[in-house]
């Protein structure tokens, strides 16, 4: 690649917009790969958030290894923070649309919730209803697991059934023996591995 000779190199054209431009990139690239690697680390996932790490340190090393090759460029130092920064927000928007683990839903209400119960239980839910005392009289608490993903479409029916129901959502780091909408086999775990076997014949 011819155009990659010591003159370009050391053009005001790489060194102001291409070189902040790429360090700008290998920043963005391992902040999203850090945030997405503490999300499997809270939800106990093992075998990803290590190769995450791997994989985000090497991104950091090439951003920063440029950054003190050039140290008399501020567009470098520029690009890094913006990198660091526009990293945080891409991370973030990837791990909300992986969706990842479990959570659970607790509803409050006090209107009769008959209804919204069947309603999920029709829809493969478990659910789990408890009788309380809230500050203005009797309550019916309704406990149900369920993958993130479906967040939005049980706050539909929520809004749907039992409009002034209270409800709060908490995340579930394993869930398993429970009931789960029809599909695939649900454990709680996702990426999980076969088991090895280190059974040697002959012994």
């Amino acid at each position: 690649m011819d155009f990659l000779n010591d003159s370009f190199i050391n053009s005001d054209l790489f060194t102001w917009v291409i070189l902040p431009l790429l360090i700008f990139i290998a920043r963005v690239a391992d902040v999203s790969v850090g945030t997405l690697r503490i999300a499997f680390i809270t939800r106990g996932k093992k075998i990803v958030a290590p190769f995450l790490g791997f994989l985000e340190i090497i991104i950091w090393l090439l951003a920063i290894g440029q950054i003190f090759k050039n140290l008399n460029n501020v567009a470098c130092y520029i690009a890094y923070a913006f990198g660091f920064a526009f990293g945080n927000f891409v991370g973030i928007w990837l791990e909300s649309k992986l969706a990842l683990g479990e959570q659970v839903l607790r509803i409050i209400t006090r209107k009769d919730s008959t209804s919204l119960t069947n309603h999920l239980k029709s829809d493969g839910y478990g659910v789990t209803t408890v009788d309380g005392e809230g500050a203005s009289g009797p309550v019916k608490i309704i406990f149900i697991i369920f993958k993130r993903k479906d967040l939005r479409k049980l706050e539909n029916l929520i809004k749907t059934y039992n409009p002034k129901a209270f409800y709060s959502v908490e995340d579930v780091r394993l869930a398993k023996e429970g009931i789960f909408p029809k599909g695939k086999p649900w454990s709680g775990e996702i990426f999980k591995l076969p088991r090895l076997k280190w059974d040697r014949k002959g012994k």
